[in-house]
């Protein structure tokens, strides 16, 4: 008989291998998933594996979704040759700290991020603290070696290029920790994505008037701030993607706040009205489950 474990690592294991394609399959290209949520909410969780099986993460969600994330890592090797950070707020983070805890054997050389200074976050976003804190603490005890990306920064991993063209902004103290997403391209010779955290109106337009306006263009877009008040509309149509990817549950994608379609205060459907004008071929929504792109 399977103990539980057990059996979560194999019905992950299937999923990964056996859910079917959401594009057509190439066979010298990198492979996205992004991860259900675990909790019904709002949060970023991304698993890249290369051609050649190096795995690679972004963010990862709640503390609620670090047993699915563990379990989907481990039926790909338990290995993670490097994860990225977008920003500091518990959707994004608290799973790996989580992990960190109790790694059980997972493995993980590096970890990239632009990191804000606890100081910083006490005064501009005290209640980020307790979790960029915890996060911190985390990481220094597991002594992994923690990378500071730079602006313009270049990395290849196994025929993946990541330019860096966003980085934390510690000038910007409206929306304070959202406008300090790290901004990555990934693409290979095959297909671009672009993944914007959740960065906002400022950090956009920053990064919109700056020299790297030129290389937002991608196949691909992560949608900003889970798809609602992220960047404006200009700064969509810079990235021109045919497809988006979207971390937002129903209730956000519909507006929803217990009274029916269009009835909270998110700004979701004016997004994608935006979005709407550019023909995007796809997209790929959290609510829909594991996501798999080839």
């Amino acid at each position: 008989m399977f103990r539980n474990q057990e059996l979560n690592l194999l019905i992950i294991a299937i999923c990964i291998f056996l859910i079917p394609h959401v594009c057509a399959a190439n066979t010298d290209t990198f492979t996205l998933w992004q991860l259900p949520s675990q909790t019904g909410s709002q949060m970023n969780s991304y698993v890249i594996q290369t051609f050649h099986g190096k795995v690679i993460v972004i963010d990862g969600g709640f503390a609620e979704d670090a047993s699915y994330l563990k379990g989907f890592l481990g039926a790909l090797g338990n290995k993670v040759h490097a994860w990225f950070i977008s920003h500091q707020h518990v959707d994004h983070i608290e799973a790996l700290t989580t992990i960190l805890k109790k790694p059980q054997g997972l493995e993980i050389d590096k970890v990239f991020g632009s990191f804000l200074d606890e100081e910083w976050i006490k005064v501009y976003e005290q209640d980020s603290l307790k979790t960029a804190s915890e996060f911190n603490r985390a990481l220094h005890e597991k002594e992994i070696p923690i990378l500071s990306l730079k602006l313009g920064q270049t990395i290849k991993i196994d025929g993946i290029t990541i330019k860096i063209l966003g980085i934390k902004n510690s000038e910007i103290t409206t929306n304070a920790i959202n406008n300090s997403s790290v901004v990555m391209k990934f693409w290979d010779k095959h297909k671009s994505i672009c993944f914007l955290g959740d960065i906002g109106v400022e950090g956009g337009r920053k990064l919109l008037n700056s020299k790297f306006k030129k290389e937002l263009k991608s196949d691909y877009v992560q949608m900003a701030h889970h798809g609602q008040a992220g960047v404006e509309e200009d700064f969509y149509k810079a990235v021109s993607p045919k497809y988006c990817i979207w971390p937002t549950p129903l209730w956000l994608w519909e507006n929803n706040n217990g009274g029916g379609d269009n009835s909270g205060n998110w700004k979701t459907l004016e997004v994608r009205s935006w979005i709407n004008k550019l023909k995007i071929k796809k997209h790929y929504c959290l609510f829909e489950g594991l996501i798999k792109i080839y």
